[in-house]
């Protein structure tokens, strides 16, 4: 019996061995040899590098064994590995020949551009064991034949291509599965992998798009290593993920996606092994970190970084991991200061970051102790001290050191640094409060430095011509401070320099002509605002890799050299305040990355260059993306020439900008900071143009309207001549102090993202065109045009004779006919009898004048009672320049508005938002009144002020709140609007506190469709059309009938014109409404109105704040409803108040149109009136077909251009 036992094994191996020698003797070399050459026929389309050149069957020059050939392994004379990783191969990939070769082992296909879905007919049984794909061009899902034919696959890459999808289940052999950068969304993919993994040990699904929550699970048993960082993931992280973690988990990331929640209210049992937990750039939560993570004692990186973890001091209980390497804190809002006692970390400690906290004092002694230390990152704190030279100067193995913003003062700490740290290669204490100069011999202590950054201090004295020793230096950072002289040569040399960055400082002399001598690897080259003389070198058109010059503001002369067109990967060049002269180059149009050129305030002569434009369409986004700027937009007129400065903006304080002379003696609209972002990713061009300023002549070429990404045109203060056509999608146009003639192009009313516009002081005729944003501007605008008239300038006076071309345009005419003469007294009759008025009045009144403007009489707005307006008969859309209003409101002082409102007490507020706060105002006659008390104003733009006001004030509507009137009082600006008793939507659907109203289905939805109503009004019915850009719940406001009224439209325009404070987020819409594509462009669309509107219906669907943490994390409202939506739990999105009223079909089909309005991209949103439209089909609103003049029987109405973003 135990002989037969042990014969059973012996008889099954001599089996196996039959089969192997079988499956081998089937599938002998020319087979195998037919295999590989079928996968390079089907799969190899290009091999540019001849690897694959051997391959070739037995009767040519190549080997009778494949096993000879390019890649292949064999053993026993079988074929048992493929390497071929970063042979530069590429073609569609087919796996079916290789799978069918039957010792084939492993896979390495890694590093090349295959490309295809890696689908295939049949799914032979294959022996891999290994498959590493990675980093190809592979896309579609990965099929589940593929893992069912490979049952002893052990060991899959997939990382790094554009996979969607993954086929399960997983053979039970796969040990690691790695398929992190792709673009994976599958819920079902992400819990089967998280849960029916079985013996996998490793699993990567980092850098994909898996969205939603976790399920409350442990991870598998057999984890060792878990990665999920860099997702969309959102909700509070499962409490069993680390409490019931597995004994063999040593890695755990799941950094970089929205995961919320206190993080005290995790258990750190089963970590004994943990050796690395990163949970950074979350949204977490908590006073301080849970005392259980002491458990973790094997730690060796701790990442916290980048989360919301609320004040406290930083855990002393961290300095007890035995085995720390690498602990990261950073942006988060610990306070007080260093421990001491985290200093018992320096025996193992490699990276320390602490930056971005509200620490103080300084670093302690005893972290001069930490010898292995190599980074250390204690920026945007608020330190003191001398502990840069007292103890960090004695860590001798620190390589990268960050102190930039913080309050360091003294003498600038170099010598000591070079005395102590030997290592450094990174050197960053900007933004502090170090005074003295650059030490002369730096370099020759610290020889492998490659960043020196030291902007924004007070350091003085001139450059040391020994920088040039420092051969390892790539970046170097001295703007914002006080350094005199000359550049040295020497630096200019540096064969590895590659930003050099030195604006706002008084240095002075001519640039050298040696840029790149030394080798071409400069790319930013940014010395504006100092004193620089002479001309520009001509050596600078060999640095063939600059991506930004800026030489401006300083006192160069001559002519721009020849070969900048060789520059092809420059992106910004700004020459600008200068004495530059000569012709605008026209090689500049063959930069075919040049974004940004700003020339202005210079002597250029000669005409605009068409050939500008020649790079239009040709540019591909991303060259200078990341960048750190700051853009200064300055107000239009004389004081600040240009459109604006753009500076290069890293490690520099914003309140240290006010201060720079060019910023300080503006007038600015606004300071933008921020990274920059292309608004395309192909097919780009020129953004920015300033030519302003100069002495140039000829036409406007019409070759700069094929610029179709050109946001800021300025050609102001020249002596350009003719008409200008052509221009299609400029938000910003100067073309003012010029001799233009000729008409205002009627196009420039389809600008609706004109944002100004000034054509003053030209020679221009006819009538303002009515259309689009034209005629909300000020009449400075257009002033000293002796030909021009229409609003905002005197009425056009039309005679039937002339063509309908104004009179006030002065042609010359011999005689007038029998109509004009008849007007002209008619006219004469009106001026007259105004004029008796007038005076009649001004003898009525007992205030005079100057009592007027001492007690600040309110502008009156003519209002109607009905809201209604009043035509002659026109079948036109609506114009708010035909409007005719009766029944002013009677005149009220601020004294009034103050009187009634308990002097704006917080009694009388009864809303805030980001323009001002509204206070109820009860009159003495009884009435009562909504007063907008606008917030930021500077008092600058009264002009502006005032005919935003008129516009504003001349919009009625049946679901827009009525402007009655304004008040100027030195810097205080008031609004004065119809009282809504039942205040804002916001209010009552998520502010129970404040109100007891319960608002049932058919209020909210005679409410959705008024807000919608009143919205398409401003879209479609008025001129001109306008952008609403903060539509949300609290800007619906709801009378006693709960009629729906939007507010606040046009106050985003109007503070644009006006205010220099606010941010650009303040302007384009409130978090949690904004549209995708704003994030990526500061242009506001329609469509991103019609999102934001669909972010308010959810809120009715719902009762759901759009934002709320309790409910969504970090999440929103419109992720939600999308993900419950993908789930079929559509039930699960309305309010439960709604479902118990037997409307669920109606609720579906709100929630379809509100999807619509929610679409990610722009351009498969509905129009408002579409939006209308479907609530007419579903007989909603089925009054009439009409919406204020546009039928909706039809909803595809011609939609007014959008600039793409």
């Amino acid at each position: 019996m135990g002989a037969a036992r042990m014969a059973a094994p012996a008889a099954t191996l001599l089996l196996l061995l039959l089969l192997h020698l079988a499956r081998a003797a089937a599938a002998g070399p020319g087979d195998e040899a037919a295999a590989l050459l079928a996968f390079k026929r089907a799969s190899v389309a290009h091999d540019p590098r001849g690897a694959l050149a051997d391959w070739a069957p037995a009767d040519s020059r190549s080997a009778a064994s494949p096993c000879a050939w390019a890649g292949v392994s064999c053993a026993d004379g079988s074929v048992e590995a493929l390497n071929l990783s970063g042979m530069f191969l590429s073609g569609r990939l087919h796996l079916g020949a290789l799978l069918a070769l039957p010792e084939l082992r492993s896979l390495d296909l890694r590093g090349n551009a295959f490309h295809g879905d890696l689908a295939h007919r049949t799914s032979p049984p294959c022996a891999l064991e290994d498959v590493d794909l990675s980093s190809n061009a592979l896309n579609g899902t990965l099929p589940r034949a593929f893992l069912v034919s490979c049952s002893g696959l052990r060991f899959l890459n997939m990382s790094r291509n554009t996979l969607t999808g993954g086929g399960f289940p997983f053979p039970a052999s796969l040990r690691r599965l790695d398929m992190s950068r792709n673009r994976l969304s599958d819920a079902g993919l992400l819990n089967y992998s998280l849960t029916g993994c079985h013996g996998v040990q490793y699993l990567n699904l980092s850098a994909n798009q898996f969205t939603g929550g976790l399920p409350g699970f442990a991870p598998c048993s057999g984890v060792a290593v878990l990665d999920l960082s860099w997702n969309l993931l959102s909700g509070a992280l499962p409490a069993r993920l680390v409490a019931a973690a597995p004994v063999n988990l040593t890695h755990l990331s799941v950094a970089g996606n929205n995961f919320s929640g206190d993080i005290l209210r995790h258990q750190f049992g089963g970590c004994a092994n943990l050796t690395l937990l990163d949970w950074s750039y979350n949204r977490l939560n908590g006073m301080g970190l849970p005392p259980s993570l002491a458990n973790c004692r094997r730690l060796e990186t701790l990442d916290l970084s980048w989360n919301k973890l609320l004040s406290g001091p930083v855990p002393v209980f961290l300095g007890g991991f035995q085995a720390l390497r690498r602990l990261a804190l950073a942006g988060n809002n610990f306070t007080g200061i260093i421990p001491e006692k985290l200093s018992v970390l320096c025996r193992t400690l490699v990276e320390l970051d602490l930056s971005n906290n509200l620490l103080v004092g300084g670093l302690p002694r005893s972290y001069a102790q930490c010898k292995f230390l190599q980074v250390l990152d204690l920026g945007s704190n608020q330190l003191s001290g001398d502990f840069v030279a007292t103890v960090i100067s004695k860590i001798s193995s620190l390589r990268v050191l960050r102190l930039p913003f913080n309050n360091i003062t003294g003498t600038i700490p170099l010598p000591a640094l070079a005395a102590g740290c030997r290592s450094l290669e990174v050197i960053n204490l900007g933004s502090n409060l170090f005074d003295g100069e650059i030490m002369p011999d730096l370099c020759s202590s610290l020889p492998s430095l490659r960043k020196l950054l030291l902007p924004n201090n007070n350091i003085n004295g001139t450059l040391p011509p020994s920088l040039g020793n420092c051969t390892s230096l790539e970046v170097i950072d001295l703007s914002f401070n006080l350094l005199v002289g000359q550049i040295p040569t020497e630096v200019l040399f540096l064969p590895k320099l590659v930003d050099l960055v030195m604006w706002a400082n008084r240095l002075s002399g001519e640039i050298p002509d040696k840029l790149c001598s030394n080798g071409t690897t400069l790319e930013t080259l940014v010395i504006s605002y100092n004193n620089f003389t002479g001309g520009i070198p001509p050596s600078i058109t060999r640095c063939v890799n600059l991506i930004w010059l800026s030489l401006a503001g300083n006192q160069l002369t001559g002519s721009v050299p020849a070969g900048f067109g060789n520059l092809q990967k420059l992106a910004i060049l700004q020459l600008h305040k200068n004495s530059l002269s000569g012709q605008v180059p026209a090689e500049f149009g063959s930069c075919t990355n040049l974004i940004w050129l700003d020339l202005n305030s210079n002597n250029f002569t000669g005409s605009i260059p068409p050939q500008l434009a020649a790079q239009a369409g040709l540019i591909t986004g991303g060259i200078v993306s990341g960048k750190q700027f700051a853009f200064l937009r300055n107000e239009a007129g004389n004081i600040c020439p240009g459109a604006g400065v753009l500076f290069e903006f890293l490690n520099i304080r914003p309140e240290r900008l006010a201060q720079f002379s060019p910023v300080n003696s503006c007038t600015p609209t606004r300071i933008y900071t921020g990274t920059t972002v292309y608004t395309f990713s192909n097919n780009g061009s020129m953004i920015f143009l300033d030519l302003s300023y100069n002495s140039l002549t000829g036409t406007i070429p019409e070759s700069l309207g094929n610029m179709t990404y050109l946001e800021v045109l300025n050609l102001g203060h020249n002596d350009l001549t003719g008409a200008f056509t052509g221009l299609k999608t400029i938000g910003v146009l100067d073309l003012s102090h010029n001799h233009l003639t000729g008409l205002i192009p009627a196009e420039l009313g389809c600008l609706h993202f004109l944002a100004d516009f000034d054509v003053s002081n030209n020679n221009l005729t006819g009538e303002i065109p009515t259309s689009g944003q034209l005629i909300t501007f000020p009449a400075s605008r257009y002033e000293n045009n002796s030909g021009l008239c229409g609003i905002p300038l005197i009425p056009c006076v039309h005679t039937s004779s002339s063509g309908g071309l104004p009179q006030s345009s002065r042609n010359v005419r011999k005689k007038f006919d029998e109509e004009s003469v008849l007007l002209t007294v008619a006219l004469s009759v009106i001026i007259v009898l105004s004029l008796i008025v007038t005076l009649y009045k001004l003898r009525s009144s007992p205030t005079s004048k100057a009592e007027e403007i001492q007690t600040g009489y309110c502008n009156r707005l003519h209002a109607s009672n009905n809201l209604s307006w009043k035509f002659s008969g026109s079948r036109e859309p609506l114009s708010i320049n035909l409007a005719i209003f009766e029944n002013p409101i009677r005149k009220l002082t601020y004294a009034h508005l103050h009187e009634a409102t308990n002097g704006f007490s917080s009694e009388a507020l009864i809303g805030s938002g980001g323009f001002g706060e509204v206070y109820k105002a009860k009159l003495k006659n009884g009435g009562v009144v909504a007063a907008k008390k606008l917030m930021h104003f500077t008092g600058q733009g009264d002009r502006e002020f005032t005919a935003e006001m008129e516009t504003i004030g001349k919009i009625k509507h049946r679901n827009l709140v009525p402007l009655l009137g304004y008040c100027k009082i030195g810097d205080e600006r008031l609004l004065v609007y119809e009282y809504m008793k039942h205040g804002s939507l916001d209010v009552l659907l998520h502010d129970k506190a404040k109100t007891d109203v319960q608002l049932d289905w058919a209020s909210r939805k005679k409410i959705a469709i008024g807000s919608a109503r009143g919205l398409a009004f401003l879209h479609h019915s008025c001129i001109p059309h306008i952008i609403h850009r903060d539509m949300k719940s609290s800007n619906v406001l709801l009378d006693d009938n709960f009629d729906a009224y939007v507010s606040d439209f046009g106050m985003a325009r109007l503070m644009n014109a006006l205010d220099s404070h606010l941010t650009v987020s303040m302007l384009s819409g409130t978090p949690g409404y904004v549209p995708p594509e704003y994030c990526q462009s500061c242009m506001c669309t329609t469509k991103g109105d019609v999102y934001s509107y669909g972010v308010v219906l959810l809120e009715l669907l719902s009762g759901r704040k759009p934002i709320d943490p309790t409910a969504f994390g970090d999440s929103n409202l419109v992720d939600w409803v999308k993900q419950m939506v993908k789930e079929d739990r559509g039930i699960e999105i309305f309010d439960p108040i709604l479902t118990t009223m037997s409307c669920e079909l109606e609720l579906y089909q709100y929630l379809k149109i509100a999807c619509q309005c929610l679409n990610d991209q722009p351009i498969r949103r509905p129009t408002m009136i579409q939006v209308m439209a479907m609530f007419k089909e579903l007989q909603i609103d089925s009054d009439n077909n009409f919406v204020d003049g546009f039928s909706i029987s039809s909803p595809n109405i011609e939609e007014s251009y959008e600039k793409s973003v």
